[in-house]
């Protein structure tokens, strides 16, 4: 059975919305193809050469153009590579790298990462901020912060300090933050390569609710980031209501301009019409990437701008 003829089997109301984006034999086959192992070298602990030359000595690596400290592993396990339980590497996916290296993060900086849990992006901020300056890492959920914290602990990092807020509280907090990361809660699309459920429990009702609380968060992030701050905003799925949508929203509410991202990755066109709805054109500027497009998990991430002088 072909990869298009199960996901038609599995869920159909799946495969009728999504075909509309991409209709490819080549889409449908990595939408289920399982994911390939990924590792980003924690420089909090070691010098990355150190950590590579180790690593390179008993497995083979492969650089991911888009972070330097990101490579593909050919483990299947990584309870098998030992500086894995020593924190000297993380095992996170390769596009998941694409948001704090869009983000830049300096040593002294103010930022918070709204919706943090498990941690990796966290921690490969702190290690972009040197463990230096300070990172306000939130979970809503006390579950996921404790995973959070226990992953924070392992990789070293020490700037940051764990909330359990609902992300909208951080609006109270006008005009605060240098930079901000909201890698919002969303449909988890572009994770059926990890896990099935999410094609199996996939539905449109989640989308629309997850849009919603999606715009509840960008409002929210926005009137929290300093004029001159950046706001990126990422999900782990394609659905154009949990991104573009979301986008298009805050551009249309607030004085928000978006930037271009300048990364050696593949991408898919932004969705400008969808619907019936019609899309700035500033969309463009974000990067839209399907599972085919890089071997990878789907993702979408869009730089954020407040001008000075904003609100």
């Amino acid at each position: 059975m072909s990869a298009r003829d199960r996901i038609r089997e599995v869920n159909p109301a799946f495969y009728e919305r999504y075909s509309k984006l991409e209709d490819t034999d080549e889409f449908w086959e990595f939408i289920v193809r399982p994911l390939r192992q990924s590792i980003r070298v924690n420089t909090l602990k070691a010098p990355l050469e150190v950590v590579v030359e180790r690593l390179s000595e008993e497995f083979e690596l492969e650089q991911i153009p888009w972070a330097r400290e990101g490579f593909f592993i050919n483990v299947d396990n990584l309870a098998k590579v030992p500086e894995h339980g020593l924190g000297l590497v993380f095992g996170q996916e390769a596009s998941s790298m694409i948001p704090p290296v869009v983000l830049d993060p300096k040593p002294g900086e103010l930022v918070l990462d709204m919706a943090a849990a498990p941690g990796s992006k966290t921690g490969q901020m702190a290690q972009y901020m040197e463990n230096e300056g300070c990172i306000i890492a939130n979970d809503p959920k006390l579950s996921r912060a404790n995973v959070l914290i226990a992953n924070l602990n392992r990789m070293g990092v020490l700037n940051t300090r764990v909330t359990t807020k609902d992300g909208a509280y951080f609006a109270r907090f006008t005009n605060t933050f240098n930079r901000i990361l909201l890698d919002a809660p969303c449909s988890s699309v572009g994770m059926i390569r990890k896990k099935w459920r999410f094609l199996e429990e996939w539905r449109l009702r989640g989308v629309i609710k997850y849009m919603n609380i999606q715009k509840r968060l960008i409002r929210a992030a926005y009137e929290a980031l300093k004029p001159g701050g950046t706001l990126v905003y990422s999900t782990c799925t394609i659905d154009p209501l949990e991104n573009e949508e979301v986008v298009d929203y805050l551009l249309r509410k607030t004085d928000a301009r978006l930037e271009r991202i300048d990364l050696p990755v593949k991408t898919s066109e932004p969705i400008l019409e969808w619907e019936g709805r019609t899309y700035s054109e500033e969309l463009r500027k974000a990067l839209r990437i399907h599972p085919n497009d890089n071997d990878t998990e789907a993702f979408f991430i869009a730089k954020i701008v407040k001008p000075e002088g904003g609100a």
